[in-house]
């Protein structure tokens, strides 16, 4: 059995022992060594946190040592909370999975996307997984001119025939069409209806008070593997302008992309993903009936994604587990990973919820090797 680093910090009970030894196990195995690095891995189960370890540096360059309080930038994982968000204002009655888009939203009909509709929309099958001609990434910084340009777009394929993974403009829809319904943004219905009442750790838009608490983040050494380039793919991640520039800046941290820099802690990641793992209750408040957890959840499309190289079955804004198993053993399982690694799932068959964030980012798309061990590990113990 591989010896646990002294410093790492957090709750690990003897009968997760084998998390324990994992998670050092990505600290050894790593060239840099623990001190270029910081991870942390939280898990709860059946409401109640049962594995919350975290070590390393927060920014290595001024030693700031990573904490429980430490926030790290999860980029795409946080897509999971907003398809949670999504899900809440389809519970408040603001919003349909049915419903069309362009009934909230008329300019975003234009040039065949008409019937799209909301789950199609979460689920990536509306074909805007980026812009459709190379584009100064500051666009990015002006959200009115991103919706403006998406929606008069031409959609890349049929809507609805297929997948095709929006790694950012996703967030830019989804807001919108909340903002409209809803009338605040995704970012704002995080702080007033989850963070505030339930002490939760998240934030889409991180005030610049809070910046300071943010780790540091090392680049992955090599590019994604994406199989064949086309066009589809070229809009979606290796266009000029297929993502806002400054990742880390302050501006970059401040604004709302709900799909691509929520900040957060890894344990209120898994707290919140504990509404899927608990029947649609969060600290033993019922936030989503059981009819509106199932429509969450429940598959929208299946199938080769045109963007990412894998068969995935999305459910409204959630990978589901099923053919990926990327999230345990059950395929029931449903979660999301981010960019470099991080990931949030839950279990409802084992009423599991967990989350794993990192500052040393690698190239993997999803089913980043350390949280796949810190995965496995977890279910020898369940």
């Amino acid at each position: 059995m591989i010896s646990t680093a002294p410093d790492i910090s957090g709750l690990c009970p003897p009968r997760f022992a084998a998390v324990k030894d994992a998670f050092a196990r990505n600290f050894a195995d790593a060239p840099e060594g623990l001190n270029e690095q910081a991870a942390r891995f939280s898990v709860v189960i059946a409401g109640e946190t049962v594995v919350d370890l975290w070590a390393g540096q927060a920014d290595p360059r001024a030693g700031t040592p990573f904490t429980d309080r430490t926030l790290t930038p999860v980029f795409s994982t946080g897509k999971a909370i907003m398809a949670l968000l999504m899900a809440s204002a389809v519970q408040r009655g603001k919003l349909a999975y049915e419903q069309r888009v362009s009934g909230l939203w008329p300019a975003f009909g234009a040039r065949g996307k008409g019937e799209v509709t909301v789950a199609q929309m979460l689920s990536h099958q509306d074909g805007l997984p980026g812009f459709d001609a190379p584009t100064d990434p500051a666009i990015w910084f002006d959200q009115r001119a991103v919706l403006d340009r998406l929606a008069a777009q031409a959609p890349m394929w049929p809507p609805g025939n297929a997948s095709g993974y929006h790694p950012v403009t996703v967030g830019y829809l989804a807001n919108e069409v909340h903002r409209l319904a809803d009338g605040r943004s995704l970012g704002q219905a995080l702080r007033e209806d989850f963070a505030g009442p339930f002490g939760l750790d998240l934030w889409i838009g991180l005030p610049e008070a809070e910046h300071d608490r943010v780790a540091a983040l090392r680049k992955p050494s090599a590019a994604a593997g994406l199989g064949p380039i086309d066009a589809i793919k070229t809009a979606a991640f290796l266009d000029r302008g297929s993502a806002p520039g400054g990742r880390g800046s302050a501006e970059w941290r401040t604004i709302e992309i709900p799909s691509a820099n929520l900040h957060g802690t890894a344990l209120d990641l898994a707290r919140i993903m504990g509404l899927v793992a608990n029947g649609g209750a969060l600290d033993g408040q019922t936030v989503l009936s059981t009819d509106v957890l199932a429509q969450a959840t429940k598959e929208r499309i299946h199938g080769q994604d045109l963007v990412l190289p894998y068969v995935i079955s999305w459910a409204a804004g959630l990978m589901r587990n099923s053919g990926l198993r990327i999230f345990g053993p059950n395929p029931d399982a449903l979660g999301h990973c981010g960019w470099g690694g991080s990931c949030a799932f839950a279990d409802p068959a084992a009423r599991v919820s967990a989350a794993y964030v990192m500052t040393r980012q690698s190239p993997h798309l999803i089913g980043d090797p350390r949280a796949q061990r810190l995965i496995d590990a977890l279910y020898s113990a369940v």
